[in-house]
């Protein structure tokens, strides 16, 4: 197994930290240049929140109200999208659709809303999302419970993957067709929080609660952490139960886990990522302190509580169905009629916040709801539904999005609970912006 078969293989170390950040009021948005590959390797050009990739982590407790400035110094518009946070939809962040996108060289909006639920978010663009998020615009939103769990540290790891030439430099073939019309923008190069890490330095004892966030357009991500077995605490911030399986994330999908370090001092583990087959590679190494363990044995791990979401009534629900199709090997839309589109909902190809036509689901605001999802195509995709959580039946826990395999289906359900027009989408942005978009009214 290679260490990464990427471009290099810099030996930055990811410090121990406790987090204490200050709220973040403003973000500016701008080009500037980071050391993505580092070990000597020029610095990448990119896009940032406060010249930083990813952006800055916004830290807040359950309840309290998030306030953020943005300003828009690129020569392009752009929006923010605050990733599965239930919020009202004029803060959600989708150009023409909820607002007006932030003019480029200067523009200016202010998001408000409340935080009601706990859990790891993160925001990023939703105009040109196969470019802007490609060039490094994202940051993790964390919104801590009232009363966290006791962990030793709280850290979040940005998953992000960059298509690289050998001078660093990023290969701007953003949305080609190949790339659209099969798996998405799959990167070369695996960055954890901006850079390529060599090791994550932890103590024998130590108890971290670890977020996932795959802030990657296309690539998904199965962790293995070698000697360990971390529990899952949350998938999509939202708390589960016994749910013991291996963490799959498809993009825009986040996972928290509890990682007992149980290795001893002075050892290394390897964290290995082999979702895609023949292609296996090392994010990092566990790397251990040689200090005494902090604790001899761990307690049992603690139960999040749950947030305030509505439960559905499954014997009120309503059913509708959805079929997603299109994509290399599936019937592609007529590219005499639809130029660029490879993707369809129910039949038909949406062009990136096109908005054209009625709703895909035109629903009854505090109404159950069940909804069949399901995946005609020869390719992955993880659909995702703003403004609402949704219960994964067909899995038997809450998420904002659900990974479908190809030619599979799953089945979800909620309560229609936010009035608005609402995105449903596949988050390979590619696919999105390809085809696979729609819009869910609730009125």
């Amino acid at each position: 197994m290679n260490r990464r078969g990427f471009l290099s293989l810099g030996a930055l170390a990811l410090a121990p930290h406790a987090f204490s950040a200050p709220r973040i009021q403003r973000l500016k948005i701008a080009a500037t240049r980071q050391p993505l590959v580092g070990a000597g390797n020029p610095d990448t050009a990119v896009w940032a929140y406060n010249g930083a990739v990813p952006g800055p982590e916004l830290r807040f407790k359950q309840g309290e109200r998030l306030r953020v400035e943005v300003e828009n110094a690129l020569g392009a518009g752009t929006t923010v999208h605050w990733h599965g946070v239930r919020l009202p939809n004029a803060m959600d962040g989708v150009p023409n659709l909820t607002q007006a996108p932030i003019a480029p060289n200067g523009g200016k909006f202010v998001y408000e809303f409340d935080l009601p639920d706990a859990g790891t978010f993160w925001y990023h663009p939703h105009l040109g999302s196969p470019e802007q998020v490609a060039r490094g615009l994202y940051g993790a939103l964390i919104v801590e419970e009232r009363n966290p769990p006791a962990m030793d540290r709280d850290v979040a790891w940005v998953l992000s993957d960059w298509r690289l030439d050998r001078e660093a430099r990023l290969v701007e073939s953003f949305g080609n067709p190949m790339d659209a019309s099969h798996a998405g923008r799959i990167g070369n190069t695996v960055t954890v929080n901006g850079a390529i890490r060599d090791t994550f330095a932890v103590r024998a004892g130590e108890r971290i609660r670890l977020r996932l966030i795959n802030a990657s357009n296309a690539r998904i991500y199965a962790p293995i952490f070698e000697g360990h077995s971390p529990r899952i605490l949350a998938l999509d911030g939202q708390p589960v139960a016994n749910l013991n399986q291996r963490v799959v994330l498809g993009p825009g999908m986040r996972a928290d886990l509890a990682l007992d370090c149980t290795g001893a001092p002075g050892s290394r583990h390897r964290v290995i990522d082999d979702f895609y087959a023949q292609r296996a590679y090392e994010v990092l190494k566990l790397e251990y302190s040689a200090d005494k363990p902090i604790r001899a044995a761990f307690e049992p791990l603690p139960q999040l509580a749950p947030n305030p979401l509505a439960a559905p009534d499954l014997a009120k629900a309503e059913r509708h169905r959805i079929a997603f199709g299109g994509g290399m090997m599936g019937a592609l839309p007529s590219q005499r009629e639809h130029q660029g589109l490879f993707w369809t909902v129910n039949g038909r190809p949406i062009s990136e916040h096109e908005h054209q036509g009625e709703p895909i689901l035109s629903l009854r605001r505090g109404q159950s709801y069940r909804v069949e999802l399901v995946n005609d195509t020869a390719w992955h995709h993880p659909i995702h539904l703003h403004g609402h959580v949704f219960r994964v039946l067909t899995a038997d826990h809450w998420a904002d999005a659900v990974l479908l395999d190809p030619r599979s289906r799953a089945e979800i359900a909620f309560v229609a609970d936010n009035p608005g027009d609402w995105m449903l989408h596949c988050h390979v942005l590619e696919h999105q912006a390809s085809g696979m978009m729609a819009v869910v009214r609730v009125s």
